[in-house]
């Protein structure tokens, strides 16, 4: 585990990235919940779950008041494959250099097929309307992880 993982109250990293369409900074969203979930690779099985799992539950989560943002280091174009091979409808963000992985504790040490390595940590850190972290995961799972933010967020 990365030792710089956010707790409930820390202030939420700002960051501004490229996104597959544009660009998007976090301070733009504030006022809003914001759902960000940090992802290794897209189009893999694991990853494309996750993030169908999101499209599926888009509509609960914003009916809750809640943006969704998806990270991880993919470039603009792999995330505009991802986005049109997937329907994907929320925003996806490039990290190309890590750095937003790193302001959230989202990429460290980690057991790949029984080998230590160094990647994205799959991890969903829920930010308040003031920009304070409501909620931070780490070592999530790929299959049902929606399910359970659901829960733990109370949204049916």
């Amino acid at each position: 585990m990365n030792d710089t993982t956010l707790a409930v109250g820390d202030a939420a990293p700002d960051f501004t990235a490229a996104t597959d369409t544009g660009s998007v900074s976090l301070a733009d969203l504030r006022g809003r919940k914001v759902i960000l979930y940090f992802y290794p690779a897209a189009m893999t099985p694991g990853c494309t779950t996750e993030a169908c799992d999101f499209r599926d539950s888009l509509s609960a989560l914003q009916a809750a008041g809640y943006e969704v943002v998806g990270i991880s280091k993919d470039s603009p174009t792999k995330l505009a494959k991802f986005r049109e091979k997937e329907g994907l409808t929320f925003t996806l963000v490039s990290d190309e250099d890590l750095a937003i992985q790193h302001a959230y504790g989202a990429w460290g040490e980690k057991s790949l097929y029984g080998k230590l390595v160094n990647g994205s940590i799959r991890s969903t850190v829920v930010v308040d309307e003031a920009g304070l972290v409501a909620l931070a995961q780490y070592n999530v799972k790929a299959t049902g992880h929606v399910a359970k933010l659901r829960r733990d967020l109370g949204i049916d």
